[in-house]
C-alpha cells in the first residue's frame, strides 16, 4: 500500500510539472515575440531620434511600443502567480512528505523494539518448532521471513521519502530564484514603462505645437485619398464591365454552339435531344471570376494573418479608418506605413496582375488584382510595373515617396474585396 502511495505522489509530481512546462514554454515564446518587437520598434525609433521635428510616425510608434510594454508586464506577472503556486504546492508537497516520514518513522521504532525484544534465537526457534503441525511450521517461517521482508521495505521507504523531500527542497530553492528573477524583471519593465509614457508625453506635446503642420499634413493625405478613392472606383468599373463582357461572350458562344447543333442535327434529320437553353447575361456591378482567378482569390483569402508587409522596417502611423490626433480627425480608406527612409522598396503581398498603374498628382499609384481582391499601394515616388503585368509575392513594384511631415517614406497601403474596403492590417503577419 505505502508503495502504490510512492507511485502516485511521483506520477502526480511528474504529470503536473509536464502541464506547467507546456505553459511556461507558451509564456516564454509570447514574451520573446513581445520582446522582439519592442527591440524592432526602438531600432526604427533610434533612426528619427535625430529629427527635430516630431510626427505621426513617432507617436504611434511609442504608442505600439506602449501597449507591448503592458503586455511584457503582464505576461511576467503571469509568470510570477505560477511561480508562486509552484512554491506554494511544493510546500504542502514537503510537508505532506515530512508527515509520511514521521509516520514512517515511528512504525520503523515499533518494529525495531519488538525486534529487540525478541531477538533470542531460541526465540525463534521455540516459536517455530511450538507448531502443532509441519505445515503450521512452514507457515510461520513463512510469517519471519515476510517480517524480515517488511523491516527492509521500511528502511526502503525511509530512504525514499527522505530523498524526494530533498529533492522537492531542491526545486523550490530553484523557484524562489526563479521568482526573485521574475520579480527583477517586473521592475525593470514598469521602469520602462514609465520612461515611455514621458517620451510619449514629450511628442505629443510637440504635435500639439505644430498642429497648424499637422492639420496641413492631413489636409494632403485627405486630398490625395479623395484623388485616389476616385481612380480606384473607375478601375474597379472598369474591371467589372470587362469580366461583364468576357461573361457575354462566353454565353454567346455557347448559344452559336447550340445554333450551329440545331442546324446539323435538322439536315440530317435527326432528332436531337433537348438543349438545356443558356440563361440570358444579368446586370451585374461585381466581379464575375473564371476558374483561374476563383482560385487565386481562394489562395489569397487562406493567407489571411500570414501575408508579407509591402514594405520591410515599415511602421503603421496612422491605422485604418477613422482616428483622431490632438483634436484632428481623419477616415483612412488603408493604412499608412511610415519607412526611416524615403525610397523604401515596395513589393507585392500576393501573386496577381497589375490592374493599374497611375499617377494621383503627387505620386504614384499602383493596383494590383487577386481575384476578387485588389491591394493598392500609393504615395510612390516610382513605380517598376506596368498595366497587365503578371507579379510575384516580394515582387518589387516601386520605391516609396517622402512622407507628408517630411521625415523619411510613407507608403499608403489599401486592401479591397471587390469595391469594399477593409482593414488590411490583419491580413499582414505579425
Amino acid at each position: 500500500m505505502q508503495k502504490l502511495l510512492f507511485v502516485f505522489i511521483l506520477f502526480f509530481c511528474v504529470h503536473s510539472g509536464f502541464a506547467q512546462s507546456a505553459d511556461k514554454a507558451k509564456m516564454e515564446s509570447e514574451r520573446k515575440e513581445i520582446q522582439q518587437e519592442i527591440r524592432d520598434l526602438q531600432n526604427s525609433l533610434s533612426k528619427v531620434k535625430g529629427q527635430t521635428k516630431a510626427n505621426l510616425a513617432k507617436l504611434r510608434m511609442l504608442e505600439r511600443k506602449l501597449e507591448l510594454q503592458d503586455r511584457l508586464i503582464a505576461n511576467i506577472n503571469k509568470e510570477i502567480n505560477i511561480i508562486s503556486g509552484d512554491i506554494y504546492t511544493s510546500n504542502l508537497e514537503i510537508n505532506r512528505l515530512q508527515k509520511q516520514l514521521d509516520t514512517l518513522k515511528i512504525e520503523y521504532a515499533k518494529s525495531v523494539v519488538y525486534a529487540y525484544k525478541n531477538k533470542s534465537s531460541y526465540d525463534y526457534l521455540n516459536f517455530i518448532f511450538s507448531a502443532s503441525s509441519f505445515n503450521d511450521a512452514l507457515k510461520r517461517v513463512s510469517y519471519l521471513k515476510a517480517y524480515r521482508s517488511y523491516r527492509q521495505q521500511q528502511v526502503a521507504n525511509i530512504e525514499e521519502t527522505q530523498k524526494l523531500i530533498q529533492d522537492r527542497k531542491q526545486q523550490l530553492l530553484g523557484k524562489q530564484s526563479q521568482k526573485k528573477s521574475a520579480l527583477e524583471n517586473q521592475r525593470h519593465e514598469m521602469a520602462s514603462l514609465e520612461v515611455q509614457k514621458k517620451e510619449k508625453d514629450a511628442v505629443v506635446s510637440k504635435l500639439k505645437s505644430q498642429e497648424k503642420d499637422l492639420a496641413q499634413q492631413m489636409a494632403i493625405k485627405r486630398k490625395r485619398d479623395k484623388i485616389l478613392r476616385g481612380q480606384i472606383a473607375a478601375i474597379v468599373r472598369r474591371e467589372i464591365e470587362k469580366a461583364k463582357k468576357e461573361e457575354e461572350a462566353r454565353l454567346a458562344a455557347i448559344r452559336k454552339k447550340e445554333a450551329d447543333a440545331s442546324k446539323s442535327n435538322a439536315s440530317s434529320g435527326t432528332v436531337s435531344a433537348p438543349v438545356k437553353k443558356s440563361a440570358p447575361a444579368k446586370k451585374q456591378d461585381y466581379l464575375v471570376l473564371n476558374e483561374g482567378q476563383a482560385k487565386l482569390a481562394a489562395n489569397f483569402a487562406s493567407n489571411r494573418g500570414s501575408l508579407p508587409w509591402p514594405v520591410d522596417n515599415g511602421n503603421v502611423s496612422i491605422p485604418f479608418g477613422t482616428s483622431r490626433v490632438e483634436g484632428l480627425s481623419m477616415d483612412n480608406p488603408g493604412i499608412t506605413i511610415s519607412t526611416p527612409n524615403a525610397g523604401a522598396t515596395v513589393k507585392a503581398v500576393f501573386d496577381g496582375e497589375v490592374s493599374a498603374v497611375s499617377n494621383t498628382g503627387d505620386g504614384m499609384m499602383v493596383m494590383i488584382r487577386h481575384g476578387k481582391y485588389f491591394t493598392v499601394y500609393s504615395n510612390l515616388s516610382s513605380a517598376s510595373v506596368s498595366r497587365g503585368d503578371n507579379v510575384r509575392t516580394g515582387q518589387a513594384i516601386g520605391r516609396t515617396a517622402q512622407a507628408d511631415d517630411g521625415s523619411g517614406g510613407q507608403l499608403d497601403f489599401m486592401l479591397m474585396i471587390e469595391s469594399q474596403n477593409v482593414n488590411p492590417q490583419p491580413w499582414l503577419r505579425r
